[in-house]
């Protein structure tokens, strides 16, 4: 499975494919299998992080002229998990992951972050087996090809921000954001915030904090102003 997911990723095997099984490696698949597997895919992630970071670094460096403010947000639009999990998603790493029991009934959320720290594991195993230039190769075809759309769409500002703009753009007016509801113990909370303009609830979303909650509700707010106008 994991030589022919090589083979169709990148063109080519692996040298030594105990490192990419290694990056599918969930810590909570190691604690159920500790007898027979040895290593879970944290270390992976840790150096593809670097190689990744480093790559869409360069990538902006030498293709724009912007001044780094600019260019530091528009990193982060395209190594953050939503992104990075993304493209996990695309290359169908799902199938190929090692986990427990538990993690396997896991939420969402949580599979996404999951997902999104495979792919970093991967670049990192990547790395080592194959060096720099490969890792490049499928960052480039994997993240970087994503840019045009990040920028066509401005979604690599903050959600917030963006929607700040659009708002005072198009409605004369700043976005104001209330706790519609709240629920769940102290230690596990999850906030219900909506954003209004002029009145009008335009979006809402949940998080566990007012911050997670208000950034989900820019985003569904932002969705409404995007929409095509009939």
């Amino acid at each position: 499975m994991y030589k022919e997911f090589a083979e169709k990723t990148f063109g080519g095997p692996f040298n030594n494919i105990e490192l990419l099984v290694t990056a599918f490696t969930h810590r909570s698949y190691l604690n159920e299998h500790k007898k027979t597997v040895s290593e879970h895919n944290e270390r992976l992630e840790f150096l593809g992080d670097a190689v990744l970071e480093l790559v869409v670094t360069e990538y902006l460096y030498n293709t724009f002229k912007d001044p780094e403010g600019i260019l530091t947000n528009w990193r982060s639009s395209l190594v953050r998990t939503e992104s990075i999990g993304a493209a996990a998603g695309r290359y169908e790493f799902e199938p190929l992951l090692r986990l427990s029991r538990g993690e396997k009934r896991g939420t969402d959320r949580a599979r996404a972050q999951i997902l999104a720290n495979s792919f970093e594991a991967v670049v990192g195993a990547l790395y080592l087996d194959q060096g720099y230039d490969a890792a490049k190769k499928f960052i480039t075809a994997s993240i970087l090809s994503t840019f045009e759309h990040i920028l066509a769409s401005g979604s690599w500002m903050d959600p917030k921000s963006h929607l700040q703009e659009l708002a005072q753009s198009q409605d004369g007016a700043t976005p104001q954001y209330k706790v519609i509801t709240e629920e769940g113990p102290d230690h596990d909370k999850v906030f219900t915030v909506g954003v209004y303009v002029n009145g009008v609830l335009k979006g809402q979303g949940n998080g566990p904090s007012k911050q997670a909650g208000q950034q989900k509700a820019a985003e569904a707010a932002l969705l409404q102003y995007q929409a095509p106008k009939i």
